[in-house]
């Protein structure tokens, strides 16, 4: 029997696993499947789960066409739910490490004794092209010119533990974020490929974004995005240091600090708990 949870954060949802229940290999076919929202039991990605300690416990996040994330903003807030809910620490305040970086969770709203509000220190932005990576020069990727679709974008690429690309317009277009998407995720100047924001600035502590994420597609909310997008923004005086991220899925709350760590505030919902059936787990197995 391999239990499971399924939970989202403004939209974006998970299944988590904890790893000593995993009795099946993470191929890619695996991941592709159980992700499946035809064939599988559906989700923008998979959480697994490794006990450290009572405070650090490791990640291992998957998008749902199998390749490996470095970081998920939503995924680690309900990986933390997940961590507080079912009882693998007693602290309200714990850490997790990923693929891009160690992580700091907390606990700082719940209700009926499980976790309802998560805040999530995400660790530093760097605008450093070989940090991110972006192909060329050593230097900061601002206000950069991209030719897509015979369209000039004017794009800053930056990290927070995992690649980003934003775009500034004056209104937003979900076609066009579903058209430029996967040819920006894709471009050969990008070489681990990238996640992309839209973004439209509503005053100096709002921005609305849509976003294309990489390895998923068209996506409701994203945590590293609203992240990535509110720094941008910030890096190019655009808002101030505290900034709500607007998306389809909800609205994340976001703080920059002096040295870009930056911080991260939303909810998270388990939608349920189940048990992959005897047939599936023989299909992974085969």
């Amino acid at each position: 029997m391999v239990e499971f949870v399924k939970s989202h954060g403004l939209g974006n949802d998970y299944i988590v696993f904890d790893k000593t229940q995993i009795n099946f290999p993470l191929t890619e076919k695996n991941i592709r499947l159980i992700c499946d929202r035809n064939r599988g039991v559906g989700s923008d990605g998979i959480l697994v789960l490794e006990k450290i300690n009572n405070q650090e416990f490791k990640v291992r996040i998957f998008n749902p066409d199998g390749s490996e994330a470095e970081k998920s903003g939503n995924g680690i807030r309900i990986l933390a739910k997940y961590i507080y809910d079912y009882k693998y620490t007693t602290e309200k305040e714990f850490f997790i490490y990923t693929l891009g970086g160690k992580v700091k969770a907390s606990v700082i709203e719940e209700q009926n004794g499980r976790a309802k509000t998560i805040e999530v220190e995400m660790g530093k932005v760097t605008f450093r092209s070989s940090e991110i990576p972006v192909a060329g020069p050593e230097r900061e990727v601002i206000d950069e010119e991209l030719k897509i679709n015979g369209e000039i974008l004017k794009i800053t690429c930056l990290s927070i533990g995992n690649p980003h690309c934003v775009f500034f317009v004056d209104e937003i277009d979900e076609e066009k974020i579903k058209s430029l998407g996967p040819k920006i995720e894709n471009n050969p100047i990008f070489p681990n490929r990238i996640n992309v924001q839209m973004v439209k600035v509503l005053d100096s502590n709002k921005i609305e974004i849509r976003i294309w994420e990489r390895g998923a597609g068209y996506t409701l909310a994203s945590g590293s995005s609203s992240c990535a997008a509110a720094s941008a923004a910030y890096r190019k005086g655009l808002v101030n240091n505290q900034v709500e991220v607007i998306m389809p899925g909800g609205t994340l709350h976001i703080r920059i600090n002096p040295d870009w760590s930056v911080n991260l505030i939303g909810p998270v919902e388990e939608v349920f708990k189940g048990e992959l059936s005897e047939e599936m787990l023989y299909k992974l197995k085969d």
